[in-house]
């Protein structure tokens, strides 16, 4: 199976399945220096991992990080940083009617059409619980960038018809609510939504949206390695996002140009826009001002409700899906797109270190 690694200078390959002995992620291209303990990486996990309330999965997992190599002293080498999660609550029993049926909304199908073979204890590779690489990987990244003044704040946005209120919108709760909201008004809402669906055996989607601030202006290319298509496709590759918007996004089909142009103004002798449509990037290139980024995550398609399907052989059956699963992902995923878009973007500040003269002849006359 290819496609497990992404990056272009800063590289991650994540590795493990659901149910196997443990899950982790390879860093290459990590600058070494940098002062790195486990507990920096464990704050990440802990904010994904399930169990910990009664909108996620009962499955209960500590997530404990171990660092395997690329760490001496307390700093990053610069060599590759191996982490491990061990799985210490695997359940593959709760999976073994799935290996004769394909479920709906899973990738079941497709994994047999192009492998022949499936792990079908929770879904292998493209289980949610892939993720946990991400995270730790993005906690690098993350501290690493905060160094340099840029910060990433990502939340939910909605859950099914809730939305937060920009009026009541509070940064400091999102991460003391089970919902991950910013409005506390809002997140109790969502939380007694999601209750509902879960007792009608059904489960919820909802959106995500993520702000960096700090960003130079500058930073991405112009055409494939655009900033917000190296966004896109980052965001896109968690398993429940089915679209992602940059700034405005879709509503920007519905505006006049000249009501969608960001202009540009001088303020205290910095250029500035005074609006901020293009959600930070123009052109594929960081602007200066805050980049927003929006994700779209479907509803967990693990169901307790009887759907219909079909087994291998194409013969119907109707199936009842068993096993521990989350009535809505998106508080978990929160974290997920924070460390994705974390990871994107040290990836193109790295190599946006050689895209002029002056920068190398300036690095290096100071050697």
């Amino acid at each position: 199976m290819s496609g497990s690694t992404y990056g272009n200078h800063l590289k991650i390959t994540t590795w493990g399945e659901s149910h196997g002995p443990a899950l982790g992620v390879v860093i290459d291209g990590f600058p070494a220096g940098m002062e790195l303990s486990e507990a920096d990486i464990q704050e990440y996990l802990d904010r994904r991992k399930p169990g910990t309330s009664s909108v996620t999965t009962p499955r209960k997992e500590d997530d404990k990080v171990e660092i395997l190599s690329g760490v001496f002293e307390g700093r990053t080498t610069g060599t590759p940083i191996s982490l491990m999660i061990r799985n210490t609550s695997q359940k593959s029993a709760d999976y073994s009617q799935i290996a004769s049926y394909y479920r709906p909304g899973h990738a079941d199908f497709g994994f047999d059409q192009k492998y022949g073979f499936r792990d079908y204890r929770g879904g292998g590779r493209s289980s949610g619980r892939e993720t946990i690489g991400r995270v730790a990987a993005g906690a690098l990244c993350s501290k690493l960038l905060k160094q340099m003044g840029i910060t990433l704040t990502a939340y939910t946005k909605s859950i099914g018809p809730v939305s937060i209120d920009p009026e009541r919108f509070d940064s400091s709760i999102i991460k003391d609510n089970p919902v991950c909201m910013p409005d506390a008004d809002a997140a109790a809402k969502a939380y007694d939504y999601i209750q509902e669906c879960r007792k009608e055996l059904d489960s919820v989607g909802g959106v995500i949206e993520c702000k960096i601030d700090g960003v130079p202006a500058g930073i991405g290319d112009p055409v494939f390695d655009k900033l917000d298509a190296s966004m896109a496709k980052a965001l896109m590759s968690i398993g429940a996002v089915k679209a992602v918007e940059v700034g405005d996004g879709v509503l920007v089909s519905k505006y006049k140009g000249s009501e969608d142009n960001d202009g540009f103004t001088s303020k205290d002798g910095k250029i500035t826009t005074t609006t901020n449509h293009s959600g930070g990037i123009i052109g594929g290139i960081s602007n200066g001002s805050q980049i927003i980024l929006r994700c779209h995550v479907k509803p967990t398609p693990s169901i307790s409700k009887e759907q219909s399907t079909v087994k291998q052989d194409g013969s119907p059956i109707d199936i009842v899906i068993g096993g521990r699963h989350d009535p809505v992902v998106v508080p978990r995923a929160v974290v997920v797109v924070e460390c994705m878009a974390a990871i994107t973007l040290l990836d193109a500040m790295i190599s946006n270190m050689a895209s002029r003269a002056d920068y190398i002849t300036d690095f290096y006359k100071n050697i």
